[in-house]
C-alpha cells in the first residue's frame, strides 16, 4: 500500500473546517465566563447554555466539537442530556466538569460515553487539558467519518483508515496467529505489523491473562453472541502491561469468527477484532474508587472506609475472642484557626495533625477521618482499656509540641475517648457512638484529654444533646430569654451607678435556667457568639429605657465569654447596638475574667485597647483569683476591676482574706482603676470594705438581680426603701 499516494488522495478531499465549537453547558454565570476564558484560543468558537434545554436546542446542530457538560442544571440534568445525545445519534465528545461529589454519577456518565470526568475542584489546567484531548480525538473522530465516506469503496485507503484508527484491529487464522494486525500496534505496544504477522496472540498477551483470554481471541461465534465488553491485560515490547477494557456501545472490542463469504458456517477460518485502549479511562476509575473511600486533604481513610475496617476488625476479633479499641478525637479550638487565618492555614494544620497522630500509632493502627476536625482510631488486638489510654496519652504528648500556622506558634490540643468492644459496644456504629461520647465528656472537663466511656454518660450526653437543640431553637426564636440586672451601689453617693446584665432562660419545659447550665454548652457549639449580640442588644435597650426615664448616668456591665476576643469583629459588634441607640460609649462597661489574659495575652491585649479608644469601659471580673493579674494589669487599658466574691465572703472569716482585699485596693489605687467589690450579703462584710475604702459594691445585702420591669422601682426608692446600716442614715 503506498501511503503517500493515500494522503495525495486525500488532499482533494475539501478540508475539515479550520474552527474547532465548544459549547459550555453550566447554569452559573461566573463559571461559565471563568471556562471560556480558560478554553479560549486560536480556531476555537465557543458557546454557552445556561439550560438544559438550552443545551439540547444548541446539540441538535450537530456542529459542536466539544461540550463541556455540568451534570447539575435547572431543569434537564447531565445524564438526561447525554442519554438524548446516545439517543439521537450525536457524536460531541462530553467533558463532564461538575461539582457532583456522587461516584455512582462519575461511573455513570463515563459508560454513559463522557470522554472524561472531571471534578470543579480540580487543577484548572486539568479542564484546559482535558478539552485539548477531547478536540484531538474529535478532529481524529471527523476525519475518519469523513475518510470513511469518501473512499468506502477504495480498499487501499480502508487499509490506510485501519492502520490510522486509534483502535488496535487484528485478524487471527484458526491457529490464533495473527493474520493482519493494523499499525496502531506501534504506537500502543511497540509492535510492528510485521514482527507480529505469523506469531501466536499470546505474543501480546499478559501471561497471567493468557488462559483468561482463550475464548476472546479464538471467538467461533458470530452477531450478539459474540465476545463483546471484554477486559483483558495486554504487554508492552518494552513497558510492561496495559490494560484494555471493551465496551460494546462504541465497539471498542467485538471479537467474532471468521467465515467463507456463502460458504458452509461451518469452516471456522479465523477470529477477528478490535480493542481500544483504555488505560486512562481505568485510572480515572480508580481515581474516584480511591476518593470514595479515603479523605482527599489528609489522605486517610473516610468515615466509610473506617467503618468497613472496623466491621472486619469486630467479626475477627469476635472469633478469636479478642478486644477492640476505637478512639474518637477531636481537635480542640480548631475554629479559632479557620476563623483567624483561613481555611488554607487550617487544612494544612489538618494535615500536620494526621501525620502527629499517626505516627503515635502502630503499624496495624487505622487513623480516619470522620470530617471537620473529627478523627477516629481502630486499636485492634488490645488487652485492655489501660492500652489504648496509653496510646491516647502518646497523642497528647506529641501535640504538646506546637504546631506552624500562618508562621506562628499554635498549640492544638485533643479532646479523646475510648471505646472498647465488646465492653462498651458490638457493632461498629455503637463503638464509635461511644468513643464520640466519651470525648464529649472530655470537652466538658475542659478538654485536652482522654476519658474511657462509661454507660452513665449516655444520659448525661443525651439531656446535653437535647438542651443544646432547645438552646438553638430558643436562640433562632429570641422570645425565650431574659435579662435579670443586679445593682452596684455607691456608698459615698449614697446612689445606684450601675447594674450587671445577667442572662436567664425560660425553657419551655425545665422552667428557669441559669447560664452556668447553658452558657458552657453555648460556648462549645458557638452559639454564644448568637447569644452574645442577644444580650448587647436587649442590655443596650433596657440602658436606653432608662435614659428616657431620668436614669441617664448608670453605667451598664455586660460580660462577654473568652470566645468573643478570638474573633475579628469583635469591636463593631459590641459597638452596633451602642451608636445604633444613640448611647454615650462610656455607659457600657465590658467585663473580661482573668483567666482571658492567660490565652493569648498581646491578642487581648489589642482588642481590649481598641475597645477602650472607642470610649466603651473594660472592667476586670473575679480580680484576684489567677497568678496572671500583676503581670498583665499594668499592660492592659481597663477602667475598673471587681474583687471576687470568693475574697468578700472570707473577710473576716477563719481564713481572714482582708489583707488580699486590701492589697487589691491598693494596686486599684496604684493604676488609677475603679473597684466594684461583688457577693456583698452582710452588714459585716459591707462595713470592713468601706472601712478598707471600697466605694462601690454589689451583693444580695442590696439587691438581687431584678427583672427588668422591677429595676426602674428599685432605682426610685432606693436608698430609703433598703436601710442597710449607720452608713446609709441620713
Amino acid at each position: 500500500m503506498n501511503v503517500i499516494s493515500d494522503f495525495d488522495a486525500l488532499a482533494r478531499i475539501p478540508d475539515i473546517a479550520d474552527t474547532q465549537s465548544i459549547l459550555i453547558v453550566d447554569d452559573e454565570p461566573h463559571f461559565r465566563t471563568a471556562y471560556r476564558e480558560l478554553l479560549t484560543g486560536p480556531g476555537r468558537i465557543i458557546d454557552e447554555a445556561a439550560t438544559g434545554r438550552e443545551a439540547i436546542q444548541r446539540l441538535d446542530r450537530r456542529d459542536v466539537d466539544v461540550v463541556v457538560l455540568d451534570l447539575r442544571l435547572p431543569d434537564v440534568g447531565g445524564i438526561e442530556i447525554m442519554a438524548w445525545m446516545v439517543q439521537a445519534r450525536i457524536s460531541t465528545s462530553i467533558v463532564v466538569f461538575s461539582a457532583d461529589e456522587s461516584i455512582d454519577s462519575a461511573i455513570h456518565a463515563l459508560r454513559q460515553g463522557a470522554f472524561e470526568f472531571i471534578r470543579k475542584h480540580c487543577d484548572p489546567d486539568d479542564l484546559i487539558q482535558a478539552v485539548d484531548r477531547a478536540l484531538r480525538r474529535r478532529r481524529l473522530e471527523q476525519e475518519h467519518a469523513l475518510m470513511t465516506a469518501r473512499l468506502e469503496r477504495s480498499e487501499r485507503l480502508h487499509r490506510f483508515l485501519v492502520d490510522q484508527s486509534p483502535d488496535l484491529i487484528y485478524t487471527l487464522d484458526d491457529s490464533g496467529n495473527f493474520v493482519f494486525i493494523n499499525r496502531r500496534v506501534e504506537s500502543l505496544l511497540g509492535f510492528s505489523p510485521e514482527e507480529l504477522v505469523g506469531q501466536h496472540y499470546s505474543a501480546i498477551v499478559h501471561d497471567e491473562d493468557i488462559e483468561h483470554a482463550y475464548y476472546a481471541f479464538n471467538e467461533r461465534r458470530v452477531g450478539d453472541r459474540a465476545t463483546n465488553n471484554y477486559e483483558v491485560r495486554l504487554k508492552h515490547k518494552h513497558f510492561g502491561v496495559r490494560h484494555f477494557d471493551n465496551r460494546l456501545i462504541v465497539a471498542i472490542l467485538t471479537s467474532q469468527g471468521i467465515y467463507p463469504a456463502g460458504g458452509s458456517r461451518g469452516h471456522f477460518m479465523g477470529t477477528s477484532g478490535v480493542a481500544r485502549d483504555i488505560t486512562e479511562r481505568k485510572r480515572a476509575e480508580e481515581t474516584i474508587a480511591y476518593q470514595a473511600f479515603h479523605d482527599l486533604l489528609t489522605g486517610l481513610p473516610n468515615r466509610t472506609l473506617f467503618a468497613d475496617r472496623l466491621d472486619l476488625a469486630i467479626s475477627q476479633a469476635r472469633r478469636r475472642q479478642q478486644r477492640i479499641g476505637v478512639m474518637f478525637l477531636d481537635i480542640d479550638r480548631f475554629k479559632l484557626i479557620n476563623d483567624s487565618f483561613g481555611h488554607l492555614e487550617g487544612d494544612q494544620l489538618l494535615k500536620d495533625f494526621a501525620q502527629r497522630v499517626r505516627d503515635c500509632l502502630r503499624a496495624g493502627d487505622t487513623l480516619a477521618r470522620q470530617g471537620g476536625d473529627e478523627f477516629t482510631v481502630l486499636l485492634p488486638d488490645i488487652a485492655t482499656a489501660e492500652d489504648a489510654t496509653v496510646i491516647a496519652r502518646k497523642i497528647l504528648a506529641e501535640l504538646q509540641r506546637p504546631f506552624t500556622v500562618a508562621e506562628r506558634d499554635f498549640k492544638a490540643t485533643a479532646s479523646i475517648g475510648v471505646a472498647l468492644f465488646p465492653e462498651d459496644g458490638e457493632t461498629s456504629d455503637e463503638l464509635i457512638r461511644a468513643a464520640d461520647v466519651a470525648m464529649y465528656q472530655t470537652k466538658a472537663q475542659g478538654k485536652n484529654g482522654v476519658l474511657k466511656f462509661l454507660p452513665s454518660m449516655n444520659s448525661t450526653h443525651f439531656a446535653r444533646l437535647s438542651l443544646e437543640n432547645d438552646l438553638r431553637r430558643a436562640l433562632q426564636q429570641g422570645d425565650q430569654f431574659e435579662l435579670h440586672f443586679q445593682p452596684q451601689v455607691s456608698l459615698a453617693g449614697r446612689r445606684v451607678v450601675g447594674i450587671e446584665a445577667l442572662i436567664r432562660w425560660h425553657h419551655p419545659e425545665q422552667g428557669l435556667i441559669g447560664p452556668d447550665v447553658f452558657i458552657p454548652i453555648a460556648e462549645e457549639t458557638g452559639l454564644i457568639l448568637g447569644i452574645s449580640d442577644w444580650v448587647l442588644q436587649a442590655g443596650c435597650a433596657r440602658l436606653a429605657w432608662l435614659r428616657d426615664a431620668g436614669f441617664d448616668d448608670i453605667r451598664l456591665g455586660i460580660n462577654l465569654s473568652p470566645q468573643e476576643f478570638e474573633r475579628d469583629d469583635l469591636v463593631g459588634r459590641v459597638l452596633a447596638p451602642i451608636d445604633a441607640l444613640g448611647l454615650h460609649r462610656g455607659l457600657v462597661e465590658i467585663e473580661i475574667t482573668e483567666n482571658l489574659l492567660m490565652k493569648d495575652a498581646e491578642a487581648i491585649i489589642a482588642k481590649v485597647r481598641q475597645l477602650r479608644m472607642a470610649g466603651v469601659q473594660v472592667s476586670i471580673d473575679d480580680f484576684g483569683t489567677r497568678y496572671s493579674s500583676l503581670n498583665y494589669l499594668r499592660r492592659f487599658a481597663v477602667s475598673s476591676i471587681k474583687i471576687d466574691q470568693s475574697f468578700v465572703r472570707d473577710l473576716n472569716a477563719a481564713y481572714d482574706s482582708t489583707p488580699i482585699v486590701q492589697a487589691i485596693l491598693g494596686i486599684a489605687k496604684s493604676f488609677d482603676l475603679h473597684v466594684v467589690a461583688e457577693g456583698i450579703e452582710t452588714e459585716a462584710q459591707h462595713a470592713v470594705l468601706a472601712e478598707l475604702g471600697c466605694d462601690t459594691m454589689q451583693g444580695f445585702l442590696f439587691s438581687k438581680p431584678l427583672p427588668a420591669d422591677a429595676l426602674e422601682a428599685f432605682l426610685r426608692d432606693f436608698p430609703g426603701r433598703f436601710p442597710v446600716g449607720p452608713l446609709f442614715a441620713d
